[in-house]
């Protein structure tokens, strides 16, 4: 005996070549971007950096006139040549005074002195290679207990923070990055038992971060610690 279901037409065929066309063209899209992006940074960045450079060139020492062509990225070279000769030449005794004696007449300009202050902490910090930079990643419960933020402790707190604030025990400064920019965010200071320490690279840490929890590092997924409380 027939059924009215028996009457109905049969399902049309899913269209499994337009979603293999449309699988393939969002696998390339992942391949391409990446690349595609770092290519245009850098091409970028060499044209801003030959911008600048470059005029303050002679006109009749410019690249152009040696090479016939007006070259990317001659600029960069000719900078990161002429940054090179600055560092050896500052590391000697006739460099550091010159330093010493320019630095001595910026701290006679008010707002001038302000500046250069702030910026060469900032590139000593970011470049110097003898400065201290993050010593670990780690967790912290931050804004409030219960909710926890991946942080990166910098050093230990001292002086008049560590005194005045009477924890009982010592405070470690910790800089809490925001996403997706971790050059931002905040210094806190917490007592060092409420701190805890993560195996995983200061790197690491970085891009998970910058990625909003999108990018783990291998052996910290939750696929792989999910294997791993298994296997325990």
């Amino acid at each position: 005996m027939n059924t009215p279901f028996d009457e109905l037409p049969p399902e049309p065929k899913k269209h499994t070549r337009l979603s293999g066309l449309r699988a393939s063209f969002l696998t390339g899209i992942v391949v391409i971007a990446p690349v595609g992006l770092t290519l245009w940074l850098i091409w970028t960045v060499a044209g801003w950096v030959d911008n600048m450079v470059l005029p303050l060139i002679p006109a009749g020492y410019q690249p152009e006139q040696y090479i016939g062509i007006n070259l990317r990225g001659v600029g960069v070279i000719i900078f990161l040549i002429f940054t090179i000769i600055v560092g050896w030449v500052a590391k000697g005794l006739i460099g550091r005074s010159m330093i010493g004696f320019a630095e001595s007449l910026v701290d006679r300009m008010p707002v001038v002195r302000s500046i250069y202050s702030g910026v060469k902490q900032i590139a000593e910090t970011v470049f110097a290679q003898s400065e201290r930079s993050f010593e670990k990643a780690c967790l912290v419960q931050y804004p409030r207990k219960d909710i926890w933020a991946v942080g990166f402790i910098s050093t230990e707190a001292k002086g008049e923070i560590n005194a005045k604030a009477q924890t009982g025990s010592d405070l470690l400064s910790v800089f809490v990055p925001t996403t997706p920019n971790p050059t931002s965010g905040f210094l806190l200071f917490f007592p060092r038992e409420d701190v805890i320490e993560l195996d995983m690279s200061i790197e690491d840490a970085a891009k998970l971060v910058i990625s909003a929890g999108l990018v783990y590092p291998p052996g910290a997924r939750p696929e792989d610690l999910g294997r791993a409380r298994r296997r325990a």
